[in-house]
């Protein structure tokens, strides 16, 4: 039996719910990610943001509204960092040569105080570069553990 995906809202709950500023998000269909987030700003009102290196940081919620001046990912983390706001910055197509700076400013923000709901989340990231990141990402599976059916024997349940 195959682990099943996760929905994108309970996705984005874990998110939330992350310990650390800075998310590295598994094992997603990052198309399909995207779209479902998309659903869920329009739904909830909340700011929910994509960069990418082609268009830069765009909110989901209104298809529209981009940042100006965000291809380039230092500036996008730079407007994070300076944003008070609540926010979910999904970033996509992570750069592979990451810079120096732009590696100083992730771990910045992955460090933030508690009290600013601001998560920033890795797709499609290639794990050598992201392993540099471990000690302030979180890792989040984006598909359910295979669950364990009961079993009944000698007139007990186990698991």
């Amino acid at each position: 039996m195959a682990p099943s995906p996760l929905a994108g809202s309970d996705i984005y709950e874990r998110i939330l719910t992350a310990p650390g500023g800075l998310v590295v998000l598994e094992d997603t269909d990052t198309g399909s990610l995207i779209e479902q987030f998309r659903s869920i700003a329009r739904h909830n009102g909340q700011s929910v943001y994509l960069w990418e290196p082609e268009r830069g940081m765009g909110n989901l919620r209104e298809a529209h509204a981009s940042i100006p001046g965000s291809q380039r990912l230092g500036n996008a983390l730079r407007y994070i960092q300076q944003s008070i706001h609540f926010g979910i910055y999904l970033i996509a197509r992570f750069p592979s040569p990451l810079t120096a700076m732009d590696g100083a400013l992730l771990r910045q923000l992955a460090r933030a105080p508690a009290g600013h709901v601001r998560r920033i989340v890795l797709l499609d990231t290639v794990p050598a570069m992201i392993a540099s990141f471990d000690d302030v990402a979180v890792r989040i599976s984006g598909v359910a553990p295979v669950a364990q059916r009961p079993r009944l024997r000698d007139g007990r349940w186990f698991l």
